[in-house]
């Protein structure tokens, strides 16, 4: 019933978008940033309603950790589909997601994550992973945070893949803050039970900003292995607060 009643909810989003994006055009034409912050607005309005439907709980941790007043560069784990609804529903900045090259290809999704600032990656092509790279260090670099899971795809229950080490040069090339985000759970929403969503309790939390220029150099040079084991510490921490 509940994947019935998100399916319907993202018909009608759709159709509605249709209008909403003329608006945002217009937005656009007078101040760019006051279009990404009102599709922003849009989005997490949508994305919680999604989250009302499919009967998902959440706890969000740590975001008072996050810089409000510069861009930073949010390092995630990587469960389910779920993950980018729970994250953009907290994250408290104007933030944009590296999606894989895939996603591009679903009309209307497409246009909202452009107006969002998303950047979308092929995963096979490091060229043009090296391009998407330097777009995200010049976003960043212009007052938009950017969400990454450098795992590349997503992983089971607290095992994680290897974080990819070329994701951590937007932070190092820019100078900005990392933000470790460990979010818990979210493939009891989906990934567990496909194609039926069943409602669940998620907990994410945000950690204390890095800054990669006050590390020592033991720390920078395995950036990826240290970020990646906070947020692995933080994980098994939080196992104990999900409900259900």
């Amino acid at each position: 019933m509940r994947l019935i009643l998100v399916l319907l909810f993202l018909i009608l989003f759709f159709i509605i978008s249709i209008p909403l994006f003329i608006i945002e055009y217009i937005i656009g034409k007078f101040s760019h940033r006051a279009k990404v912050a009102s599709s922003q607005k849009i989005v997490v309005w949508a994305f919680r309603v999604i989250l009302f439907i499919s009967g998902v709980k959440y706890t969000a941790i740590g975001i008072d950790n996050v810089p409000k007043d510069e861009a930073v560069l949010y390092v995630a784990n990587h469960r389910s589909y779920f993950d980018i609804l729970v994250s953009y529903v907290t994250v408290p900045t104007l933030t944009g997601f590296i999606a894989k090259k895939e996603i591009r290809k679903v009309p209307f999704l497409r246009t909202w994550m452009e107006f969002l600032q998303c950047l979308f990656l092929d995963r096979n092509d490091v060229r043009q992973g090296m391009k998407v790279i330097l777009q995200a260090i010049e976003q960043v670099k212009n007052g938009y945070s950017i969400f990454i899971s450098p795992e590349g795809t997503r992983s089971p229950g607290n095992e994680m893949l290897p974080f990819k080490a070329g994701s951590f040069k937007i932070a190092e090339k820019s100078g900005c803050a990392i933000i470790p985000v460990s979010i818990s759970n979210t493939e009891a929403i989906f990934e567990n039970q496909q194609p039926w969503i069943r409602k669940a309790h998620v907990v994410i939390e945000y950690g204390k900003p890095i800054y990669p220029k006050t590390l020592e150099k033991a720390q920078l040079k395995s950036l990826s292995t240290y970020v990646q084991g906070i947020i692995k510490d933080t994980l098994d921490k939080n196992d104990s607060l999900v409900k259900y």
